[in-house]
Parts: structure tokens; sequence; C-alpha cells
């Protein structure tokens, strides 16, 4: 069954866009009417730019990981929601494009007082990030960042053109070398996953740095590609489409979302506790800028993306219901963007920073770009695959 995109739909993202471009318009005259005649507005452009095409990015990139996990893995009963998964992430190249944007944006500004590494006379005055250089300096900057997305849109077209090819030929040839090649993705992502963190988001606070950091990175991008998959899975299962998805297939996406959250809960406490038990001075920074300056966001924040999972979604009826994995996913996505916010901005901006009409825009903006790409890829194949060599015990899938 082919899906087909309802003008319902085609309206929302439209709303998405132009709300996000007026709400951004009304922030950019508030930002330069009435604070210091926009004197952070550059600084808080691009810091904005910065984490709605980096958490739109990271869930696109989550699900060409989830994927490859399940051809690595052999996994069988996912082939019924595989064309899903390929549609989120099939937001990559668009992706990609707004994080090049973003991060040529702050390089043009020799760092915009988001990565101060990128400006030279800060660097002449701080012997720490002199110290660095060698690694955080422009050029080696964008050789390390044009590999890792080059290296994630090879592997996703090559996973997009084997799929579709294997619709019309069969057999079991496309099957195992998608084996390989999701084997050797995974070591990729692996490293990428972590060295790419290190350089979008924690060179941002430049002075400090944490071995788990990568990790948490990704833990919180594959709770959100979670989240979005099994979102739109029971949004199409509404409407009729997905006939051989049933209450397994959704039990164990949130099962999935579930177990992803607390990954993430657990890095999160981890990193904090081994922190603040050593109470290094130069290693506590990190924790005590943001509960300065962000107290009820930091905290909040944990408590949303911890507790609602662990509260709501613990039995076996809540992860079947599509009402409760609907709203909880939707508070923990937020929390999870608040988190991307923290990052960056408590890093750049610190107290003068705050979620006005700026950041509410921008989001709705890639939001609405994101939703109009998934569902545009969703109605360039059939939902249901072809040939696969699991399809079968996929739709007899019970748990």
């Amino acid at each position: 069954m082919e899906f087909k995109i309802t003008k319902k739909a085609n309206l929302l993202t439209m709303f998405l866009i132009v709300f996000g471009i007026v709400f951004t318009g009304i922030g950019v005259i508030v930002e330069t009417t009435f604070h210091h005649h926009g004197e952070h507005l550059g600084q808080r452009i691009s810091g904005n730019l910065l984490i709605d095409s980096f958490f739109f990015f990271a869930i696109g990139l989550g699900a060409l990981f989830f994927l490859a996990l399940q051809y690595a893995t052999e996994t069988g009963w996912y082939a019924s929601v595989k064309r899903i998964i390929e549609a989120v992430a099939g937001f990559l190249p668009v992706g990609v494009g707004l994080l090049i944007v973003a991060l040529l944006t702050i390089t043009i500004q020799q760092g915009a007082h988001i990565y101060v590494w990128m400006d030279p006379q800060t660097v002449a005055h701080d012997e720490l990030i002199q110290g660095k250089s060698a690694y955080l300096n422009i050029p080696f900057f964008w050789i390390r960042t044009l590999v890792y997305l080059g290296t994630y849109l090879l592997f996703w077209r090559g996973f997009k053109t084997r799929s579709l090819l294997e619709d019309q030929v069969g057999g079991t040839d496309i099957h195992f070398k998608n084996y390989k090649k999701a084997a050797l993705f995974l070591v990729f992502f692996a490293v990428f996953s972590s060295t790419s963190s290190w350089d979008w988001i924690m060179s941002i606070d430049v002075h400090w740095f944490s071995t788990l950091f990568g990790w948490y990175v990704f833990a919180g991008m594959w709770c959100s590609t979670m989240i979005v998959l099994v979102t739109l899975t029971l949004y199409l299962k509404k409407k009729g489409y997905l006939p051989n998805v049933n209450e397994s297939h959704i039990h164990d996406l949130g099962k999935w979302t579930f177990a992803t959250s607390f990954l993430w809960s657990y890095l999160w406490f981890s990193q904090f506790m081994l922190i603040w038990y050593a109470n290094i001075p130069e290693e506590t920074t990190y924790h005590l800028t943001r509960i300065k300056d962000f107290k009820f966001l930091y905290f909040g924040m944990f408590i949303i993306n911890f507790a609602f999972p662990m509260l709501l979604l613990m039995s076996r009826d809540a992860k079947r219901h599509a009402g409760v994995l609907t709203f909880v996913g939707m508070v923990v996505l937020f929390g999870h963007w608040v988190d991307v916010y923290i990052m960056v901005m408590a890093g750049s901006m610190g107290g003068s920073a705050y979620i006005g009409f700026m950041e509410i825009g921008l989001m709705l903006l890639v939001l609405g770009i994101f939703i109009k790409v998934v569902l545009t890829n969703l109605s360039k194949a059939p939902l249901t695959v072809k040939n696969h060599p699991f399809l079968d015990e996929s739709i007899h899938h019970e748990i």
C-alpha cells in the first residue's frame, strides 16, 4: 500500500514553517529593540541554527544507525516497519545541508562566540586552547566534518538503493550485502558519533571535556529517533496503512523507547555523579554553569526524560497504547530538544540566553521541514517491503 500525503498533513507543515518564520522574525525584532540593540543577535541566531540543525540531523542519523543495527543483527521483526525507518533516515541529505549552513555561519563569524577556539584573538591569550590547537583548528575541523557527513550520506545512499532493488529482484544476495555493509557502518559510527559530538558540541565548552560525552549525546539521539519512529508508526497505523504491523511491533518500538530513555538517564547521572564526587574545579565548572543559569531547565529536563518513561511506559499495556506512547513521546522529545539547547547555549551565551520567540520559531521552522521531508519520503515507495528474507517472520511476529 502506497502512502499519500493528506491535505491536513500539508497544512500542518505549512503552518509550522510559516509560524516558524514569523516567530523568528518577531524574535529578531525583540532582540534588537529590547536587548542592548541586538548585541547578541548574531550569536543567538548561530546558536539556534546549530541547535535545531543538529537535533533533527541527529534523528535522521539515529534512524540510519537503527536500520544498520537491524541489518547487522539480522533482526526479523522490523521488516514490517522498515520503510518508516528508511523514511526518517532519508532526512539525512536535508539535515546535512542545514548543519553545514549552521557550521558555515559560525565559522564565517570566527566562532560567533560559540566556538571560541575559532577566534584568533581568544586563542592568542589562552594557553589551554593553544594546547588543543593541533586538533581544534578550522581546516582540520572542516575536514573531519566533511568526512563524517560524506560517510553517513554514502552509507545511506547504499542502503536506500539496495532496499528498493531488493523489492524487484528478491533473493538473499542483497540481504547479505546489507549485512556486511551495516557491520562496516557500525564501525565507522562507533568512532564518528563520539568525535563529531566532541567537535560540534563539546568544543563549545573548550576548557572542559568528558570521556562519556559522546555516548551521552548518542543516547539522546537514539531515544529521540525511537520516539519519532513509534509516533510515525502509530500515525500510519491509525490512517489504515501498515496492515502487517500488529501490537507486538508497537510493543517492540515502545520497549526501544523505554530502554533508550534509561540509557540516556544512566549516562546523564554517571557523568554528573562522577564529576560531582571528584569535585575537581575544571570539571565541575560545566555543571555549575548549567545549574546557576539554567537550574529549572537543567533538572526539569532530566526529570522529564527519565521519570516520564519510567512511570508511564513501565507496563506492557502502556507500551501498546497509542495515546500513552504518543503523549510520553512528545513530552520526552521536547525534553531532548531542551537538552541540546542547554548543551549549546549554556556553554556559549550563559545567563544571557533564554527561550523566546526566536528559539521557538526556528524549532518550528525546522520541524516543519523535517515532517515534510519524512512524509514525502514515505510516499516514494510502498510502505510494505517485498522479497525481504524476514518479511514472513515479521508478519507473524508475536510477543
